[in-house]
């Protein structure tokens, strides 16, 4: 995949965000699914050591966002409403995770070629 940058993100309704990119692309994420594929070390052990539990475990805002932060001119980092801010979701790995209706229509895998 090329690199690719956001040029303009806004909340359009609760629990979704919408990256606009340089090359057109018109993304959309659910918060529920950026907070649950976050890149950090800690929610990535989480994932790759626990199977999912059969009830969600609730925590007060875990989904809410809170702040998006640019790191650098290839990444950023999204504050969460529980505290937790130590994800960095390159451009590549968040437009890898895009589930607008085009991409939905792909698998991942083809879009990481």
């Amino acid at each position: 995949m090329n690199t690719v940058t956001p040029v303009k993100i806004r909340q359009p309704v609760p629990g979704e965000l919408s990256v606009e990119w340089d090359d057109g692309h018109r993304g959309r994420h659910t918060l529920k699914s950026l907070r649950d594929n976050c890149p950090c070390a800690s929610c990535k052990e989480e994932r790759e050591r626990s199977p999912r539990p059969l009830l969600p475990v609730l925590v007060p805002g875990k989904y809410e966002l809170k702040a998006i932060e640019p790191v650098g001119s290839y990444a950023l980092q999204v504050s969460w409403g529980d505290g937790h801010k130590t994800g960095i979701y390159t451009f590549e790995y968040l437009r890898y995770l895009c589930e607008c209706d085009m991409c939905s229509q792909t698998t991942r895998q083809q879009r990481v070629r």
